[in-house]
């Protein structure tokens, strides 16, 4: 087989602070943004990677989802503990206080984790926990 990670999904509670978290803060492209108001589905991605991608889609829209499934996702959310992602950099310490200065929520300052990987974490607007690991 040959497979490639195309597009990976985060929820999104505010389409326009997310757009602007990922495109100001992280310097993502926003390749497409479809729907209105908060029932958007909105996907980025870093530039120079035309095929890797986050889509940003409102959570717990399936009609297959239960009303108490939404108010998990909802719960989790709220708490961080829903969505996450990693990313790399070979500037970890730059990237760092870029994205600090973007105001987003700092979980971790770098640290060298006892794994062997040097990393940070920060939370997007609707808590999605993004950590950023040092390439070596």
């Amino acid at each position: 087989m040959n497979l490639t990670i195309h597009t990976t999904a985060l929820p999104h509670v505010d389409p326009d602070a997310s757009v602007a978290f990922y495109r100001d803060v992280l310097e993502f492209e926003v390749r497409n943004d479809v729907g209105q108001g908060r029932m958007r589905w909105i996907t980025v991605g870093p530039a120079g990677q035309p095929d890797t991608s986050i889509l940003l889609a409102p959570p717990a829209v399936d009609p297959g989802i239960t009303d108490d499934e939404r108010r998990v996702i909802s719960e989790m959310m709220a708490k961080g503990t829903y969505g996450w992602i990693l990313l790399a950099t070979p500037d970890l310490d730059g990237t760092f206080e870029k994205v600090r200065a973007g105001d987003a929520e700092v979980v971790q300052e770098p640290t060298e984790q006892p794994y062997g990987i040097r990393d940070c974490a920060f939370r997007d607007p609707a808590g999605n926990l993004i950590r950023i690991q040092e390439l070596r």
